[in-house]
């Protein structure tokens, strides 16, 4: 019996060591999940931080490129519409002259009629600016067509242009997103890239909607590219993430640049 007695003395202490490891081994684990758990909260928190720096980013570069169309807009109306309007009513007012002779009223009314027409065709373009009447009436790859055939007419390089888009693919504002990242980078193109040739294709499948751009002119450094606001990078990278697009933008100090645009369909 006493044998007994001391082999359940000598059990205790395992027993207790038994115990002990055991709790240690739980609060190890518990522990580590602790930690686990910390470290997931803390990456979801730093992502979450991201996303939201990049919306304001992103609503930042949408206010600024609304207000430098909305002053664009404003210098137009200024420039080809008020402008011409003052010196319209300043020619009808002298027509109005008890002493002005025959002649004189004929001539000022001619360049009324001059200033008015001038005015019609600026009205035109302002309203064409503000949303493309065959982009409504005709759909994008009209709209597209007719832009290209716009820039080629200033004869400053050759648009080779390549369209298989299923009209409504995309709803209209998201097409109209796209018509102006086409517009923009042809603007650049115009602007700044002493371009010979420029490559234009868009393309919709079950899937996806692909749209790709190319010139051969004189390129740019792409940090600094995205920086300058005359280029309008961040307004295209804007549009391009509005409508739930992935951009890869490409581009080298003399060896043109590149834009290759995806949208994912549902």
């Amino acid at each position: 019996m006493q044998n007994n007695l001391a082999d359940e003395i000598q059990i205790i202490p395992i027993i207790l060591i038994g115990i002990s490891l055991l709790v240690l081994m739980s609060a190890a684990i518990i522990l580590f999940f602790y930690l686990s758990r910390k470290k997931i909260v803390k990456t979801e928190l730093e992502k979450a931080t991201l996303q939201i720096q990049h919306q304001k980013e992103m609503l930042q570069t949408s206010l600024l490129t609304q207000e430098a169309e909305r002053k664009r807009i404003a210098q137009d109306l200024h420039d080809d519409i008020s402008s011409k309007l003052n010196i319209v009513s300043l020619n009808a007012s002298l027509v109005k002259e008890e002493h002005i002779s025959v002649a004189e009223a004929n001539a000022l009314g001619k360049k009324i009629v001059d200033i008015t027409t001038t005015v019609l065709e600026s009205s035109r373009r302002i309203a064409h600016d503000l949303l493309p009447p065959s982009l409504e009436k005709f759909g994008l790859e009209a709209a597209l067509e007719e832009l290209c055939d716009q820039v080629e007419a200033t004869r400053k390089f050759q648009v080779q242009a390549s369209f298989n888009y299923e009209e409504e693919t995309l709803p209209k504002d998201h097409e109209l997103h796209l018509f102006r990242i086409v517009q923009e980078l042809l603007n650049n193109t115009v602007k700044y890239a002493d371009a010979k040739t420029v490559t234009l294709s868009l393309e919709s499948t079950q899937n996806t909607v692909h749209l790709q751009y190319q010139d051969d002119g004189n390129g740019f450094e792409l940090a600094e590219g995205k920086k300058a606001k005359g280029l309008g990078l961040g307004g295209v990278e804007n549009r391009a993430a509005i409508i739930g697009a992935t951009m890869t933008l490409q581009s080298q100090p003399q060896n043109g640049m590149s834009l290759d645009l995806v949208k994912q369909l549902n």
